[in-house]
C-alpha cells in the first residue's frame, strides 16, 4: 500500500499545479511548495485499496505549533502537546462517514519538535535515516516538520467517499492550504483544499 502514498506526488503534480490556476498570484507558490516547506502550506496524500485507508499529513511545524524552534518554555511545551493530542484523534481531523466501519489500525507521529519514539510503532527503521536528518535540521536552527501517518481497517470501504478537512482546518488554523492528492477506486486525483473548500472525493 505504501508504494500507492509514495507515487502519488508525482503522478498527480500536474493535476495540483493547475488546481487552483485562477488564483493567479498563488499559482507559483503552490507549484514550487510541492514538496518543499511552505508556512500555511500542508500536503496530504491518501490511498483507499480494498478495505485498507492510508492517510499521511506533512505540514511545517509552524501551521501546527505557531513556531519551528525548540519547546523550551511552559507555553510552548503546553502548545505541543495539544497538537499532539488532536494528530493523535485523526478520526475527528478527516471527517470520516461512520457508515465506512474504519478503524484506527496504525498512527505514527514524527517531528523533531515531538520528544519521544512512542507513536513510532512500525517502520522504525525504515525511518530512521529520516529522523537523523530531521534533528540534524532542527540543531542547526532551520524549518521543522510534522510528519503523520495513519492506517485505517474499513469494514465498509464502499461507504467511504472522501476526506473533509474542515475540522483540520478549524484544529490549526495557521494551516491555510492543503495539497491533497488521492488514489481510490475511481482513480486518482489532486486537489487544493482551504477552509471554505474543505472536501475531496475518492
Amino acid at each position: 500500500m505504501r508504494h500507492l502514498l509514495l507515487a502519488l506526488p508525482f503522478a498527480l503534480l500536474p493535476v495540483i499545479a493547475h488546481a487552483d490556476e485562477h488564483h493567479h498570484h498563488d499559482h507559483h507558490d503552490e507549484h514550487a511548495s510541492l514538496g518543499s516547506h511552505e508556512h500555511g502550506v500542508a500536503q496530504l496524500d491518501a490511498a483507499l485499496e480494498g478495505t485498507v485507508l492510508e492517510i499521511e499529513l506533512r505540514s511545517p511545524a509552524i501551521n501546527l505549533l505557531g513556531f519551528e524552534h525548540a519547546a523550551n518554555s511552559a507555553e510552548d511545551k503546553r502548545k505541543v502537546a495539544d497538537a499532539r493530542a488532536q494528530l493523535e484523534q485523526p478520526d475527528r481531523l478527516f471527517g470520516l462517514s461512520a457508515e465506512a466501519g474504519c478503524k484506527l489500525d496504525e498512527a505514527r507521529l514524527e517531528s523533531p519538535l515531538f520528544a519521544g519514539k512512542g507513536h513510532e510503532h512500525e517502520h522504525e527503521h525504515e525511518h530512521e535515516h529520516e529522523h537523523e536528518h530531521e534533528h540534524e535540521q532542527h540543531d542547526a536552527g532551520t524549518h521543522s516538520d510534522v510528519h503523520a501517518h495513519y492506517r485505517y481497517d474499513c469494514s465498509a470501504p464502499d461507504a467511504l467517499t472522501g476526506l473533509d478537512l474542515r475540522a483540520l482546518f478549524e484544529a490549526f488554523p495557521g494551516t491555510e492550504k492543503i495539497q491533497a492528492q488521492v488514489i481510490g477506486p475511481n482513480g486518482q486525483q489532486g486537489k487544493l483544499l482551504r477552509a471554505k473548500q474543505a472536501q475531496i472525493t475518492f
